[in-house]
């Protein structure tokens, strides 16, 4: 008997959905950094054990939007909902909110199999975390595990619970498929994560990534140009930094993980490019990928 099925995690930004999920499949899949709202868009990660297959459907972080784009995320969130076999509701150890409580009890009206997994238990410390989990005792979940994307602790727990509450069913994907993202959604989400980590606080949120070209050259390099816009001149100015630096840092972090991820060299060009209130904007929302 095979069994598959697929599993929504939500959540609130930034507490780690995308590092649970990419600790599942093994490969990451989705870009994660410290800041709030990385994830914007739904993406697929494809989990292979013997015997089961499990999709998850990792999704923006759950929250008040206050732009299009926002608004955006947040619808896609809730859709991810929508026929899944289980959900993975994820929380932060170090500080569960009334925020978090609220989802929680919402998601606990759903009719399917439900697991709450308190992350970063590897940076909390147990006089910390046990008031934390304490505010849970009336959260009706089936079972609620403390867990490490990070360092591993308890995630083979949590994916056998997972498995054993999915139905039997097809190999939806094959064995060598991971993720549902195309090559050039990667590569421009790789750049986005790079700008996130290293750009200061106010500008990661009016950052988005349009992949122009992608041309393979020969079967050992690949040329790659994005724009990367931003929605100030003087935010311009920052991603490109003193003599070019901030922008050649970005890219230079962008080039060697899209170069693992194609399997050739890559000779990677990113333009910045203003745009004012892209977020707001259905157009530009449709050109980076965040409209249907």
């Amino acid at each position: 008997m095979f069994k598959s099925g697929f599993v929504a995690i939500l959540g609130r930004p930034n507490v780690g959905k995308s590092s649970i999920m990419n600790a599942f499949v093994g490969e990451k899949v989705a870009i994660v950094s410290n800041r709030p709202q990385t994830t914007r868009n739904k993406i697929l990660g494809v989990a292979n054990r013997s015997g089961v297959q499990i999709v998850f459907v990792d999704t923006p972080g759950l929250h008040k939007p206050r732009t299009r784009l926002g608004e955006y995320m947040v619808k896609t969130a809730n859709d991810a909902r929508e026929g899944v076999d289980a959900v993975l509701a994820v929380v932060d150890g170090q500080h569960i909110g009334e925020g978090d409580l609220a989802i929680l009890n919402d998601l606990s009206q759903m009719r399917c199999p439900k697991y709450l997994a308190v992350n970063k238990i590897d940076i909390v410390t147990p006089e910390v975390l046990m008031p934390q989990l304490a505010k849970l005792h009336d959260i009706s979940f089936d079972q609620i595990v403390s867990v490490s994307a990070k360092r591993g602790d308890n995630m083979d727990i949590l994916f056998s619970l997972l498995a054993n509450a999915m139905p039997e069913g097809p190999k939806y994907f094959p064995d060598d498929m991971i993720t549902d993202q195309p090559e050039r959604v990667l590569c421009a989400e790789i750049i986005r994560e790079k700008a996130l980590l290293n750009l200061r606080e106010e500008i990661p949120h009016g950052v988005g990534v349009e992949m122009m070209r992608i041309e393979q050259l020969s079967d050992h390099l690949t040329e790659i140009h994005a724009d990367l816009y931003c929605e100030k001149a003087s935010h311009k100015a920052i991603i490109i930094g003193k003599n070019g630096a901030m922008l050649r840092t970005i890219g230079e972090q962008s080039r060697m993980d899209i170069e693992r991820l194609l399997g050739t060299r890559v000779m990677l060009k990113i333009w910045v490019r203003v745009r004012e209130d892209w977020r707001n904007r259905a157009s530009d929302l449709r050109t980076l990928g965040y409209e249907e």
